[in-house]
């Protein structure tokens, strides 16, 4: 059964430190960027549309002029728009305290990127792969560095299809994305068994939504999915400042620990304030966590070794 422990909104002053958002221009990303800007840190949105990226900031900076915003390209389907992201803050900076894996697509039409993966798992998971392999040299010398990968309540009745990861046999566009945030959640806790071997000093953490009103369903999602999430049960919906309350507290509260995870703890985990729960027990099979690792570095073609523990 699932244990919700309650947790205090410490609201810490985050001057002087870098996080990294993707997704930062709408829904969780958008609320995420605000709170954090307003607490004093400074800001890289990752932004897929630039132009929106600016003009958020801009906004952004007129509600808050103290704001420190930084606005970059990144587009988590195109694996070169993710190196060239990490290129630029390994080489001009800022270097980045905590990462926020936010960023995602929810239910579309079943789609293949150029390089032949299924849209969801791709930007949901192999590109946060890729972003957190590539970022990890930079995280490892932060002030209290953290990486928080958003996953959702739904991983809970997922599973990984790794004989079919693309839909060629069957493909459901809410089951392959249940199954994107179930590799969410495999892919935070192996890495942090990983960093935990390696004593590294980056801690790997989880966070949930809950059901929050964003964009999500409404812009990519079809069918019986769009019209139910993003219109008749949206006014049942907590807002997306609430929504994104967890991956907040993930991201900045002080006391967390690495393989935590974080959401809603009202009925259902679908609202209310955040509580430190359980991830489902597909997400804490650690043999399933070193095959998608694997398959992801092979996916990929990004080797993700940390010191002190054994490659691919």
């Amino acid at each position: 059964m699932t244990r919700h422990h309650p947790m205090p909104d410490p609201a810490p002053d985050l001057s002087g430190r870098v996080f990294v958002v993707t997704g930062a221009t709408s829904g969780l990303g958008l609320a995420t960027t605000t709170a954090l800007a307003r607490r004093g840190a400074r800001v890289v949105l990752a932004a897929r549309d630039e132009a929106r990226g600016h003009h958020c900031a801009a906004l952004l900076t007129r509600a808050h002029p103290g704001a420190r915003l930084d606005v970059r390209h990144l587009d988590l389907a195109d694996p070169d728009s993710v190196h060239a992201f990490a290129d630029r803050l390994h080489t001009d900076g800022p270097r980045p305290d905590v990462l926020v894996n936010n960023a995602g697509v929810m239910a579309p039409p079943r789609t293949l990127t150029p390089h032949g993966h299924e849209l969801q798992f791709a930007v949901n998971h192999l590109g946060h792969f890729t972003l957190t392999a590539r970022l990890t040299p930079l995280l490892a010398h932060g002030h209290d560095p953290r990486v928080v990968t958003v996953t959702s309540a739904n991983h809970r009745r997922a599973h990984i299809d790794f004989d079919d990861l693309t839909g060629t046999r069957t493909y459901s566009p809410m089951g392959h994305y249940n199954q994107s945030k179930l590799a969410n959640a495999l892919f935070a806790l192996e890495l942090h068994r990983r960093l935990t071997a390696a004593r590294h000093p980056l801690r790997s953490l989880l966070a949930h939504p809950g059901y929050a009103a964003t964009a999500l369903p409404r812009t990519g999602a079809v069918g019986p999915v769009r019209l139910l999430f993003g219109h008749l049960l949206r006014p049942l919906a907590q807002s997306p400042e609430r929504g994104a309350l967890a991956q907040l507290h993930a991201a900045t509260a002080p006391g967390v620990r690495g393989g935590e995870l974080y959401g809603p703890g009202g009925i259902g985990e679908l609202r209310g304030d955040p509580v430190r729960t359980d991830p489902a027990p597909r997400a804490l099979d650690e043999t399933a966590g070193r095959r998608l690792w694997e398959l992801s570095q092979d996916l990929t073609g990004m080797p993700f070794t940390l010191p002190g523990t054994d490659g691919p």
